[in-house]
């Protein structure tokens, strides 16, 4: 069983999941107005991953007889300046996330919740690996800058990332 303190703060990090996701259409949308498909293709992939850990942490709870309570999700930004701002502002949320998920840790830990501590690792994990994706195409973009041929072969490039959900589940 879950403590309250704990419950509530994995049910806040539900609803931070998934404003990522809308941050992430958000930004999907942005770069199809820009008629960039690889760029929006890595943008929509990316909110479908933030919904994947919604949804982990979502059965987790339920798994643990806690109880899920969904609240409103903020509206994200939806207009930037250009390629470089949104990266920008896509690593500095993963930055922001990877501190909210340590945190949770935290918390777990001093609540002597081990289950969820031990749960919590994936994401302790999966967070070094999108802070260094943001980061890897903040510095890719940076070096293209936001008009010319360069761009158009990173578009084509990020064209080919595709969803493939973790196979461990837990």
């Amino acid at each position: 069983m879950l403590k309250k303190k704990v419950e509530e703060a994995l049910n806040a990090q539900i609803n931070a999941e998934m404003y990522s996701a809308y941050l992430y259409l958000a930004m999907n949308a942005y770069f199809e107005s820009r008629t960039l498909s690889g760029f929006a293709n890595w943008m929509k992939i990316q909110a479908q991953e933030e919904m994947f850990h919604a949804m982990k942490i979502y059965d987790f709870v339920h798994e643990r007889n806690g109880q899920v309570v969904l609240s409103s999700i903020e509206a994200p930004n939806a207009n930037w300046n250009n390629i470089t701002e949104v990266f920008e502002d896509t690593y500095a949320h993963e930055q922001k996330v990877t501190g909210l998920i340590n945190d949770l840790v935290d918390l777990a830990t001093a609540e002597k919740d081990h289950a969820t501590t031990a749960f919590l690792q994936w994401f302790v994990d999966e967070q070094v690996e999108e802070e260094a994706n943001a980061s890897k195409l903040l510095d890719e973009v940076n070096m293209v800058g936001n008009e010319g041929s360069a761009l158009f072969f990173l578009d084509r490039e990020l064209q080919q990332r595709v969803f493939t959900a973790p196979a461990d589940n837990k």
